[in-house]
């Protein structure tokens, strides 16, 4: 690693003043883009997310929280070809719109050689992207699902909380159990009643004057278990003084949703050649994408410097604001072709790199009608 600096900076010190000078504020408007991107996705889905966490399933704050940052190097793969973007657009039109575009054009310095640090800075971040993604993200999704299935095992109750109530649906919506505390102290539960229509035909409802949640199951006391039937009829009672219930919650539509970010590229085709595969079709469209992804780094460069060349006659900066909008516009396609992919309209390869052909299409267009035409 050492040696890798090192010979990084001997690097850096043999680059042109020029290099030295478009290098400096991508890199400054890089990190500052991350930075925004990062914030924004963090203030809104993720919290939303935490706050759910909290209040539907009673996990506890700082477990929850934990989990959230656990997800924070997934948010840095995706936020990097969007700081990556912001920083060409931005730095090309500051010296576009200070003439120092004009200058270098003067000094017979072209679009291409101007263009040739913030490329290579692209592929470096891109191959940045794709190692995150390989050996970081898994690990900490991994740890981050382990957490998620030890809160949710234990059914943690908010200290303080009363008339707590939650459920858990079986595959179409039907109701599987039903959950109320009356109000949690201490540790301790009070006034517990579970309604389990986990089986079929019958139903269990189980009432108990106090509880708390083990790492075993939930631990009962002073209580009774009645069994009747869909319709009605009563088939037993049960009385108990102390009983263990082992209500996991099913969380295999959680856990098959993370298991593309828990598996690297050679483990997750491994995984896949695998018989009887759920939703094999999505882990095929997301194997793909961890290439895909990387690669959109390098794509938006080549979309963003032709647009971020302001004409002489616009004397304002719209860097910021081409950004946005090559963001939505790749985030749409990526979008619908993963929605075609998924219902078996595109095939998984094509989903996955769509968004990526059909901006490198438009940035090829774009930059040599720039390049080759205006100089």
């Amino acid at each position: 690693m050492n040696k890798l600096i090192i010979k990084i900076f001997r690097d850096y010190k043999k680059l042109k003043v020029v290099d030295k000078y478009i290098l400096k504020q991508v890199i400054e408007m890089f990190i500052m883009g991350v930075l925004v991107f990062t914030s924004i996705i963090f203030a809104s889905d993720t919290f939303i997310t935490l706050i759910k966490q909290i209040s539907m399933y009673g996990i506890p704050f700082k477990i929850a929280f934990l989990i959230i940052l656990l997800h924070l190097p997934s948010v840095f793969v995706m936020t990097i070809p969007m700081g990556v973007l912001l920083a060409t657009v931005m730095t090309l039109n500051n010296l576009s719109l200070s003439s120092e575009i004009t200058v270098m054009r003067a000094c017979g310095i072209g679009l291409n050689r101007i263009a040739k640090p913030i490329f290579i800075f692209a592929i470096f971040m891109s191959c940045l992207s794709f190692l995150v993604n390989e050996t970081v993200v898994p690990v900490m999704t991994k740890q981050s699902t382990d957490l998620a299935l030890y809160a949710f095992s234990k059914k943690n109750i908010p200290e303080g909380k009363e008339n707590f109530t939650f459920k858990e649906v079986k595959d179409g919506g039907k109701l599987k159990r039903l959950f109320y505390v009356k109000n949690c102290t201490d540790g301790k539960l009070y006034d517990i009643t579970v309604l389990d229509a986990s089986k079929e035909g019958t139903i269990q409802i189980l009432q108990a004057k106090e509880g708390a949640t083990t790492e075993s199951g939930w631990k009962f006391q002073k209580g009774a278990i009645y069994t009747v039937t869909n319709n009605g009829k009563a088939l037993d009672t049960t009385l108990f003084e102390d009983s263990v219930v082992k209500f996991g919650m099913d969380l295999s539509k959680e856990m098959n949703r993370n298991l593309a970010n828990e598996h690297n590229f050679i483990q997750l085709c491994k995984f896949l050649t695998m018989p009887d595969i759920p939703k094999k079709r999505e882990l095929q469209i997301s194997l793909f994408d961890k290439i895909a992804l990387p690669i959109t780094t390098i794509v938006f460069v080549l979309i963003g410097v032709p647009l971020a060349i302001t004409p002489p006659r616009v004397r304002y900066n719209r860097g910021f604001l081409f950004s946005i909008l090559i963001i939505f516009a790749y985030y749409l396609v990526r979008a619908l072709s993963i929605s075609f992919g998924e219902a078996g309209t595109l095939a998984p390869a094509l989903a996955a790199f769509l968004p990526d052909i059909v901006l490198t299409i438009a940035g090829i267009g774009l930059y040599y009608r720039k390049v080759y035409t205006i100089c």
